[in-house]
């Protein structure tokens, strides 16, 4: 347990070695990457590829289109993918990296820029690199000093720092990371209200001088569980459930000549479209309620969220 903890804060010590190390070279290759046209391709060897392919899934997933190269795939064949526009992210702790070294030549030839990340200013690679960003000497957590560890950890912390540094720089927000991950618990938290909303022939409406059997037959026709009620110029006045039919049956009311506008429950709960659906799911349960017409900026309905559907999708 002492090994391990020791083994902690020597990888620790090498991420906070680099917070003085963040200078002009680093801002250099946020510029770079920022007026890129093309894609990030990040290359590495062994461990440091390995590495490559979370920075390349970051900088991916934080709408900065990219890709992993392993640099001896690229010199037999891959470097096809690699054109002009793009900028190569290249990672090697010596800077000495054979297959990347003999990679470089050929990348200038394309036009691409490279960025590197090493712990040697002066090492092969930087010399033929645009950009440095330079990590400085980093003693491995390895007890023999050898296996690729803390340095690793390092190039992996400093590639977070392009991606998230790049993605607050081209301003995004919750929206355009939702785009990016549309699967998964993210994907679900991060989904709006029109992505499961019932809409079109699943989503009925009708005014509110529409009979109680007009009403019903829509609901019915939609395999709903609500329709919306609305006035002449189409916005929303109320909602029509089974539940206001139940209550009501007991009276004296007549179906087939009855408005709906008489029974239905006015002024619902309602949401606005683009909002989460997290936000309608704390809304149906706060008020108990099974359905929530969604509205646009003008109060008219454009769907209805219903609580098995939200279920279907795994939101609740």
């Amino acid at each position: 347990m002492d090994y391990a903890r020791s083994v902690l804060k020597t990888e620790a010590e090498a991420i906070a070695s680099l917070i003085p190390r963040i200078d002009a070279g680093f801002a250099d290759a946020v510029k770079a990457i920022l007026q890129c046209k093309g894609r990030v391709v990040v290359s590495g060897m062994g461990k440091a590829g390995i590495i490559g392919q979370k920075i390349s899934a970051t900088f991916s997933s934080t709408g900065t289109p990219s890709f992993s190269l392993p640099p001896a795939e690229a010199c037999h064949g891959d470097l096809g993918m690699v054109v002009k526009d793009d900028v190569v992210l290249c990672l090697s702790n010596s800077g000495e990296t054979e297959e990347l070294v003999r990679l470089l030549p050929h990348l200038r030839k394309i036009g691409a820029k490279v960025i590197s990340i090493t712990s040697r200013e002066r090492s092969a690679l930087a010399a033929q690199s645009d950009i440095v960003i330079d990590i400085g000497v980093i003693d491995e957590a390895c007890p023999l000093g050898l296996a690729p560890s803390a340095s690793t950890t390092a190039i992996l912390a400093v590639g977070d720092a392009l991606a998230l540094t790049v993605l607050k720089e081209r301003g995004l927000g919750k929206e355009d990371y939702a785009r990016y991950h549309p699967g998964g618990e993210l994907g679900r938290k991060l989904m709006r209200v029109e992505e499961v909303m019932r809409r079109g022939e699943k989503n009925p409406v009708v005014e509110e001088t529409a009979t109680i059997e007009h009403a019903l037959v829509a609901i019915t026709r939609a395999r709903a569980g609500a329709v919306s009620v609305v006035d002449k110029k189409g916005k929303l006045k109320g909602i029509f459930t089974d539940g206001d039919l139940r209550r009501n049956i007991r009276g004296e009311i007549d179906l087939s000549r009855q408005a709906v506008g008489s029974v239905m429950t006015q002024s619902p709960v309602t949401i606005v479209q683009g909002r989460l659906a997290a936000e309608a799911i704390a809304i149906l349960r706060e008020k108990k309620i099974d359905e929530l017409p969604v509205v646009d900026a003008d109060g008219k309905p454009v769907g209805m969220l219903d609580i098995q559907d939200l279920l279907d999708v795994g939101l609740i």
